[in-house]
């Protein structure tokens, strides 16, 4: 087990002022991994205070040498990208052969793109006998979720990068491991002191502090709706620029004259990538009446071939959910859905237990399933 006892502050690694810590659970068989210290609202405050500090020499240095540390950025997360994509597949139980390619994969790709960004980027345009400036906010404190950690990170921090912000950065306390490994390579690259803070901690604590501090120039969280709600309420305090990525699960609608083989297939791909853990999934599919058992047939078929257990089997498609309150939030739906009239024809909210007894995650009931449909293993 790692103990990760302190923060990334000022271009240094800093004895955190909290006192508190978290355990962070491997879900595929709930071993602790590690053990993260838990900031407060003094550590924000030192994070900030280094974030204004930096400022005026970030927002002014030229977009080229922006530019070149963005391009450091994603070769150092290149180099990194397997021991990446195994850290998150151990913290939220990803299969690691889809998080190398994913959860490693978009966020080298997004920091990438911001360099080919800036080549034609335009932070001054002339218009009439005005000029309109595009100039860095300021402040930004970043606030983000676990289920897809590096690549909602990479999305906030890289943006900020090339246009001249720094930054404060809270990770999720169920997933926060990837980001020391971000917080290793900002300085392994020189990123200048400051530009870059990392501080864990909750979000009614470290989340709260930022988006209620009044040094901070903008917030952005990408979460709940209820963390939505709270954060705006603190953040309006100072009259500070938000913005809110909150998710939402699209409907996938089969028209009659679909290719309903590939659709349904592609459907059920979608639902289940990162075990439904995604805020795009198609768990809706929304059919003819009169083709909806053909439907269910079709999607039953696509669920047998899907193996589930641990991450780091090769033959795994779903891993385990983050962990056991996202497990019973789950189950609760699908009861609700019973609940209300819905036809349950795979899968089921029964409990396994709670603590070290949970660790099959209902495996054996998604076999029996499986063995019901006409389906064993290896085939």
């Amino acid at each position: 087990m790692k103990t990760y006892d302190k923060f990334y502050i000022n271009g240094q690694w800093a004895t955190p002022r909290g006192k508190e810590w978290t355990e962070v659970v491997n879900p595929c068989n709930e071993e602790v991994i590690a053990k993260v210290a838990m900031g407060n609202e003094a550590d924000v405050d030192l994070a900030v205070q280094a974030a204004t500090g930096a400022l005026p020499e970030w927002s002014g240095t030229p977009v080229a040498q922006r530019a070149h540390f963005l391009s450091r950025l994603s070769q150092a997360m290149e180099a990194r990208q397997d021991e990446i994509g195994d850290t998150i597949s151990r913290e939220m139980g990803m299969p690691s052969l889809w998080s190398r390619m994913i959860q490693a994969g978009l966020p080298i790709a997004a920091a990438k793109s911001f360099v080919t960004i800036l080549e034609d980027y335009e932070f001054q345009t002339p218009m009439g006998s005005t000029m309109i400036a595009k100039e860095p906010i300021g402040v930004c404190g970043f606030i983000t979720p676990w289920n897809y950690p590096l690549h909602q990170i990479i999305g906030k921090v890289a943006p900020a990068l090339a246009a001249g912000c720094t930054m404060v950065l809270k990770p999720s306390q169920l997933a926060p491991l990837n980001a020391f490994i971000l917080a290793e390579i900002m300085e392994e690259i020189d990123l200048p002191a400051g530009v870059f803070n990392l501080v864990q901690g909750t979000g009614s604590c470290v989340g709260q502090a930022i988006s209620a501090h009044p040094d901070i120039d903008m917030v952005s969280l990408t979460g709940s709706t209820r963390s939505g709600v709270l954060v705006s309420q603190a953040a309006a305090r100072t009259i500070k620029r938000v913005t809110l990525e909150l998710g939402g699960k699209s409907a996938n609608i089969l028209l009659e004259d679909a290719d309903f083989d590939a659709a349904v297939s592609k459907g059920m791909f979608n639902c289940y990538l990162n075990s439904g853990q995604t805020c795009t999934a198609q768990t809706r599919m929304i059919v003819p009446a009169n083709r909806q058992e053909e439907v269910i047939d079709m999607a039953l078929a696509a669920l047998g071939v899907m193996e589930m257990g641990d991450a780091f089997d090769d033959n795994v498609y779903l891993g385990p959910m983050v962990d056991a309150n996202q497990q019973a939030s789950v189950r609760e739906y699908i009861r609700t859905g019973v609940a209300e009239g819905a036809r349950l024809v795979a899968g089921g909210y029964k409990q396994s237990g709670i603590g070290r007894e949970r660790s099959k995650y209902g495996l054996e009931e998604y076999l029996e399933i499986k063995a019901m449909i006409g389906y064993t293993p290896g085939d």
